[in-house]
Formats: C-alpha cells, sequence, structure tokens
C-alpha cells in the first residue's frame, strides 16, 4: 500500500471529488473522497506500484541492450 503523505491527500482528494461530480453526477465530501482514495490504494495500490517496476525495468532493459550494441559496434574492427 502506498503511504500518501496529508500534502499528497490534499492534492488527489479534490481530483477524486471532480472525476466524481463530473463523471458520475455524485456529490461527495472530502472525508468519502479520501475514503475511496484509501480503498482503491488498498485493493489496487499493488497493482499499479508492481506495473509501473516493471515498466520501468522493461525500458531500462531496452535501454541497456542499445547501449550494448552501440558499444560492440564502435569496437568492432571493419
Amino acid at each position: 500500500m502506498i503511504n500518501f503523505t496529508n500534502e499528497q491527500k490534499e492534492v488527489l482528494v479534490p481530483k477524486i471529488k471532480a472525476y466524481l461530480l463530473n463523471e458520475l453526477d455524485t456529490e461527495v465530501g472530502a472525508f468519502e473522497a479520501e475514503f475511496l482514495l484509501d480503498f482503491f490504494n488498498k485493493e489496487i495500490g499493488q497493482a499499479i506500484y508492481n506495473k509501473a517496476i516493471q515498466d520501468v525495468s522493461d525500458e531500462y532493459r531496452l535501454r541497456l541492450e542499445t547501449v550494448h550494441e552501440d558499444i560492440i559496434f564502435d569496437l568492432e574492427k571493419n
């Protein structure tokens, strides 16, 4: 689970409130929006975190392969 700071919650909670109002025509208070944030964080936070780590790992691996290929190309004698 992600531990959000109070400052992060102060940014996220109004976004949740606005989303619910604009997309679902549902008005909620700050307490309900924070509760929803905590619920999603608990239920899917780990999956989102793991996906982000995998994406970074894949990108890192791709860049490393590119650098490796460039080095080998430069070292090969023509």
